[in-house]
């Protein structure tokens, strides 16, 4: 954990008074560039005052300013005793102020991110030439000196990184917000040809050389991991550094850093069995980029045709249509306009008018079904009418209904002889409504435990069951069943 501690020197990026420090570090950086590493006080305030926003800066802020970096070690001081003139200027101590290394790469760090939009990535195809040259010089690294081997491992890992990182770079852009409000843009049609042809081709040469990267990589695998990574760790190792002979033993470290490196270089062109390997992520990245432009394209100009009346191409359609002399004629005008149309069946149980398996759907009427939305906030549209008074209707109905109810009860009770039913001895047949009231009471009566019952007229009767079967003749049919005897209490 010792090198995860607070890091000080950034504490001027993030202040409340942030803008201050970073012009005073900005000022110190760009003299850094020129070879003027030691600045006065006077001087870095000369620097300031050419800015507007210094005008009522003073030298007494400065020197506040000032110290608070030296406090959080972006600036060292050095004391000047050859400008010492007076007992107040020895007081006062006359100092030169320095650049800290961490303060150095952290101004170097904010430059590079202000112009990382600027820096644009690029799909050169030139790194996959490089590798694979390099790659076919791996049998000849077994001979060579560890200075030779140094410096091909060098070279390889860095045009192994230009191609990581510059793929990377320029993919990253049209997945950002803002490259992908400009696909949707219309200026982006006229330089969508141009992207899609830059892509095109760098997916072509990417397939032409990662497939005979990929061979080498195989070949070589063996001498590489048994010979020549050792010799690449005896040529790092070789090179003499002060901190790591400082801090002790480096090899694991830089052992560790080799077979990394090249672990990474195989899963980029190599399946492994866990994952698919970097370079086909590529292609499929490339690929889904090249689909997005052509339909984003393709949906700006629909949008553009939206607004072109087509109302004579409608007619000129419809005259085509009126004056095909039958319906084939008719389906391969259609075919032409409209193209290939995308079909759906709906198969229904609306009945079929013949059951032959040959007929065309062309041949049978169309049958009519009514469509709703399957939407939640979906309601039927009511038409708002005053009331009709059905009372007439009503009173009608129900007279009706009491006459049949009436007269199914005198059928009824004509069965009833010396207050029972017995169904063996009916011998004529009875409609469908007496049948049906029939079977409610024997179902009734069944249900009961003691096999009792009671009629919509308010009689009661209990089900006796006798040992054999009859018939009941009823209008639309016989039915057998048990031999059942209706036996109603005397009133």
């Amino acid at each position: 954990m010792e090198y995860l501690e607070q890091i000080n020197e950034t504490s001027y990026l993030s202040v409340p008074n942030a803008p201050i420090y970073r012009k005073i570090m900005r000022c110190f950086y760009r003299e850094y560039e020129k070879m003027n590493f030691q600045l006065y006080k006077e001087d870095i305030f000369q620097l300031l005052k050419k800015e507007e926003t210094f005008d009522n800066y003073t030298m007494e802020q400065l020197m506040l300013d000032l110290d608070a970096l030296v406090k959080w070690k972006n600036l060292t001081p050095i004391q000047d005793p050859g400008r010492v003139y007076t007992i107040a200027d020895y007081k006062n101590k006359q100092y030169q102020y320095t650049m800290s290394e961490y303060a150095v790469e952290i101004e170097r760090l904010t430059v590079r991110l202000e112009n990382i939009f600027l820096e644009s990535g690029n799909l050169s195809t030139n790194f996959f030439v490089r590798l694979e040259k390099s790659l076919s010089e791996v049998p000849e690294m077994e001979n060579a000196t560890l200075k030779e081997v140094n410096e091909w491992w060098n070279m390889l890992q860095e045009d192994f990184k230009r191609l990581n990182q510059n793929y990377q770079d320029y993919l990253r852009d049209f997945y950002s917000g803002k490259s992908e409000q400009l696909m949707k843009s219309v200026e982006f049609v006229v330089h969508k040809d141009k992207f899609v042809k830059y892509l095109t081709e760098f997916i072509q040469e990417m397939q032409r050389h990662s497939h005979r990267i990929e061979q080498s990589l195989l070949k070589n695998i063996p001498l590489m991991e048994e010979k020549i990574l050792e010799k690449v760790v005896q040529s790092e190792l070789d090179i003499p550094h002060a901190l790591l002979e400082i801090h002790g033993n480096a090899e694991p470290s830089i052992r560790e850093n080799v077979q990394g490196k090249w672990e990474a270089l195989k899963n980029w062109f190599i399946d492994s069995d866990r994952r698919e390997c970097e370079c086909k992520k590529v292609l499929k990245i490339t690929n889904d980029v090249i689909r997005s432009i052509i339909q984003n394209a393709a949906l700006i100009v629909q949008i553009q045709n939206w607004g072109i009346s087509r109302k004579d191409d409608y007619k000129k359609f419809l005259e085509l249509f009126l004056n095909c002399k039958d319906l084939n004629e008719a389906r391969r005008l259609s075919a032409h306009v409209f193209g290939i149309q995308k079909i759906q069946h709906f198969k229904t149980i609306y009945p079929r008018e013949e059951d032959s398996i040959n007929n065309s759907i062309y041949d049978e009427s169309p049958a009519e079904f009514l469509l709703k939305p399957h939407t939640r906030n979906y309601r039927e549209k009511k038409y708002r009418r005053g009331f009709e008074d059905k009372s007439l209707e009503k009173m009608m109905q129900r007279e009706a209904y009491l006459q049949k109810a009436r007269r199914q009860k005198e059928i009824v009770m004509q069965y009833i002889k010396d207050d029972k039913i017995i169904f063996s001895e009916i011998k004529e047949p009875v409609t469908e409504e007496t049948r049906t009231v029939f079977l409610q009471w024997i179902a009734q009566a069944n249900v009961s435990s003691r096999k009792t019952g009671r009629t919509e007229y308010g009689q009661e009767y209990r089900l006796i069951r006798e040992q054999d079967h009859c018939v009941l003749k009823c209008e639309d049919g016989d039915l057998t069943m048990p031999s059942y005897v209706l036996e109603f209490k005397k009133s």
